[in-house]
């Protein structure tokens, strides 16, 4: 298995043929082109983790259905057909304009939840017309992660490392603010209709605040000298390939090969890790000390150590992929070490080896799939970046969509 990705391709990739002189590169003032990209990374997931975390009130309102599995299917489908007609179709499309146009189309599928709760739904249960409403918005909001995740990953590959660092520790970092709110709310809301309808209610609200955020910060961004600088690098080098061949080589599936094992490792991380978490985490996992507090706290540490392992690759970035795709290979063995939690001895069972499984789980999630994020857009010339960068996100979200479908099937 030979895959490019050292720290010497990772710094020719972002030059063009002619070279460029380093000193020319502005500077980040204030690390707000990283913030930025921080953002942006929590807020592509935040519309998604407030459908998926208002989910108890959903069950309330809809007794009937299977809320959380329509809701996957839904949203991963939509998503995941929408990344393939970016791929193949619209791939050279302005990435400019699918953000902005996703970004809008999250603020909307956000806002129709709320608005249809407060005025017609206001709690009453049983109304399965606002269901299907409900349920395409979730289409919707999958459709929007499409245009967003698929340009804001293949638009950063284009950068230096340093940006899909920030990118990917965003999205842990919705996870973590999802998680504090879940917990907030819990304690601060009677668990009844009312403080369910309250809770889904600011799950949304933020949610559509930080999406407005994103919105601006994405149209600030390209004004940066920093992100201007590297667009500049990017167009000097598709011109010289331009002159050189008469028009860009690099099909689909050229660079679909120099990215494959790095997409395989990524499925194989999203296999695994939603195949145990949350369904055994919610479901299989019991404390008579903590009792409902429990999967509460094991998600809140799945979610941090999330962020610790993407925050990692700023400390300290794997360049050989070989090894990366290695360990998401032996990441298999966390399905043995939890089914000892669960039919093993009887301390195995206790909180806190659970708690530590838990907290390595999510640690090896974020960290390897930081690393493998931000060497598959090096592994080709800059002006392929893009494209390989949205084939990366094709393999997540078909890697989202594989872990979703395991966990129906698989059982502890």
């Amino acid at each position: 298995m030979g895959i490019s990705g050292t720290g010497d391709a990772v710094t020719v990739s972002l030059l063009p043929a002619s070279g460029a002189n380093p000193k020319k590169v502005p500077e980040d003032s204030f690390k707000f082109a990283y913030i930025i990209y921080f953002t942006l990374g929590a807020g592509f997931l935040l519309p998604w983790n407030a459908f998926i975390t208002a989910v108890d009130y959903f069950d309330y309102l809809y007794p009937d259905q299977s809320v959380d599995r329509v809701f996957s299917v839904a949203y991963m489908m939509s998503a995941l057909f929408s990344l393939l007609i970016i791929v193949f179709w619209a791939r050279k499309s302005d990435a400019y304009l699918r953000i902005n146009m996703g970004l809008a189309l999250f603020i909307v599928s956000l806002l129709l939840v709320p608005i249809m709760d407060v005025s017609y739904v206001k709690g009453q249960s049983g109304l399965y017309g606002e269901f299907y409403v409900t349920v395409a918005a979730v289409g919707l909001s999958g459709l929007a992660d499409a245009l967003v995740q698929g340009g804001l990953i293949g638009s950063t590959g284009e950068l230096p490392e340093r940006y899909m660092q920030a990118l990917c520790a965003g999205t842990a970092g919705s996870g973590v603010l999802v998680s504090f709110l879940r917990i907030f709310t819990k304690a601060v809301y009677p668990q009844d209709v009312h403080g369910l309808r309250n809770s889904a209610l600011l799950y949304f609200i933020v949610g559509i605040l930080l999406m407005i955020i994103c919105l601006v910060f994405y149209n600030v961004a390209h004004r940066l000298p920093v992100i201007k600088y590297y667009h500049e690098l990017k167009m000097q080098a598709v011109n010289e390939e331009k002159e050189e061949k008469g028009s860009l080589s690099g099909p689909v599936w050229e660079i679909m090969g120099k990215v494959k094992w790095h997409g395989i490792g990524i499925v194989l991380i999203y296999i695994v890790t939603l195949s145990i978490f949350p369904g055994f985490i919610t479901e299989d996992v019991h404390s008579a000390v903590l009792g409902d507090w429990y999967a509460i706290l094991l998600i809140t540490s799945f979610n941090v150590f999330d962020l610790v392992g993407k925050c990692l690759t700023a400390v300290y970035l794997l360049e050989n992929a070989n090894v990366a795709v290695g360990a998401c290979f032996a990441r298999l063995l966390f399905y043995p070490l939890y089914l000892g939690c669960l039919h093993g001895p009887q301390y195995f069972q206790t909180e806190i080896p659970v708690t530590l499984l838990t907290c390595l789980l999510g640690l090896t999630n974020g960290y390897f799939t930081s690393v493998l994020m931000i060497l598959a857009p090096k592994t080709v010339q800059l002006q392929h970046a893009e494209t390989a960068g949205i084939l990366i996100t094709l393999f997540l979200i078909f890697g989202l969509t594989a872990g979703s479908i395991v966990s129906w099937f698989w059982v502890v």
